[in-house]
């Protein structure tokens, strides 16, 4: 029976404490299942296994897919800042301070040539 079993991982992290969970399982399981199987949520109570976004080696998952031998779920924590928006905001805070160009966006032109 053992060696029905396939090796994979759980991870998750925080700013403050990153976690590795490495379990035996049985094939065909989804990730959803090996999440509640490695109790995870043990050690970091914020994971909600309904609502989590899930990877596998980076790539985005689904909780109900599968997964093959060593393979590594990794759960992602939601983002604290949308990245498209803080981009606006550094982009428009360089306008105002004169670093970039009012129209296009790119680099301000600077007057070197006065002598």
């Amino acid at each position: 029976m053992a060696d029905e079993m396939i090796k994979v991982e759980v991870a998750y992290a925080t700013p403050e404490k990153q976690k590795i969970i490495a379990l035996d399982v049985e094939p065909g399981l989804t990730i959803k299942d090996i999440i509640i199987r490695s109790h995870i949520e043990s050690v970091f109570p914020e994971i909600d296994v309904e609502k989590a976004k899930v990877g596998v080696f980076s790539r985005p998952a689904k909780l109900s897919d599968t997964i093959r031998e060593h393979d590594r779920i990794e759960i992602y924590r939601p983002l604290i800042a949308d990245p498209k928006e803080m981009r606006k905001l550094r982009a428009e805070k360089a306008k105002q301070e004169g670093r970039a160009d009012k129209i296009t966006g790119g680099r301000a032109k600077t007057n070197k040539a006065k002598a």
